[in-house]
């Protein structure tokens, strides 16, 4: 029972810094500090990222109609723009081509405090940064359809960044859309887009890495945080985007840089 009840603290947590570009990542490693769930650690290492399909999902139906190219309320030039956007989002998936079977190295390697807090301070940084740039600036592309193939490839990039824990996924395609030219809501929405394919793939790999051997218990651990996860998402989602039309992302960069400093000095105090 009280697995449970943690399983649902997780899907929470995932469910809302999944789309906040706040890092799911450097919430979890505190989480996991203060609550302990009786799986062994394969489980748990296979957890923490299966969770994710509960937030996809959340994205799928949310923009289902958006992503369907097959809708019959759709015009012919309506599918035609459907199919592009996929192109796009594939376009943005290559530059994880040649890193994605070093994945599970490059979390052993970065998946510590000490990585995951400079993450969170650096790009709160950025943020500030480049919102104060902006301040004055009018974005050229104001809806995904005007996203070019050049635009997606760079975006994938900068989704490449978010392999190192801390950076934050939405954080780092979002940051990268802004730079080059998108508006504040464009580029939270094709960092939703990017995120099907993207963790829907990272999810598949550590189920097949994991294999069969659930208990009873595991299952309805899992799927417990998985629907959480889904209807948590359902929430930050619609929060975000209303968000961005108003407001700028200068409180998530504040944010990010108070809980790195936060992580860095509950792990120093631990440690010493």
């Amino acid at each position: 029972m009280f697995d449970i009840l943690k399983a649902i603290l997780f899907g929470i947590v995932e469910g809302l810094t999944e789309w906040l570009p706040i890092s799911s990542t450097g919430h979890l490693i505190l989480v996991e500090q203060f609550v302990h769930m009786d799986v062994s650690a394969a489980f748990m290492e296979m957890f923490r990222v299966v969770i994710q399909l509960g937030a996809i999902m959340a994205v799928v139906v949310l923009y289902f109609h958006k992503l369907n190219p097959f809708s019959p309320k759709k015009t012919q030039i309506q599918r035609k723009e459907t199919f592009s956007l996929w192109e796009k989002v594939i376009v943005s998936l290559v530059p994880l081509i040649p890193i994605l079977p070093f994945n599970d190295k490059i979390d052993k390697a970065f998946y510590n405090y000490k990585v995951v807090a400079l993450m969170l301070i650096v790009y709160g940084v950025l943020f500030i940064v480049v919102e104060n740039r902006n301040r004055n600036h009018v974005p050229s592309i104001c809806s995904v359809k005007q996203i070019g193939y050049k635009q997606a490839l760079i975006i994938g990039l900068f989704q490449a960044l978010a392999l190192i824990p801390g950076t934050s996924r939405s954080g780092a395609t979002i940051l990268g859309a802004i730079l080059i030219g998108l508006s504040r809501e464009t580029a939270a929405e094709f960092s939703f887009f990017l995120a099907i394919p993207t963790m829907f793939g990272a999810s598949l790999l550590k189920l097949i890495k994991f294999g069969t051997a659930y208990t009873s218990s595991e299952v309805i651990i899992l799927l417990t945080a998985v629907v959480v996860s889904f209807l948590v998402s359902i929430v930050a989602i619609r929060f975000l985007m209303g968000y961005v039309k108003k407001h700028n992302f200068k409180p998530f960069g504040y944010y990010r840089i108070v809980l790195g400093a936060l992580v860095l000095l509950y792990f120093m105090a631990i440690v010493h």
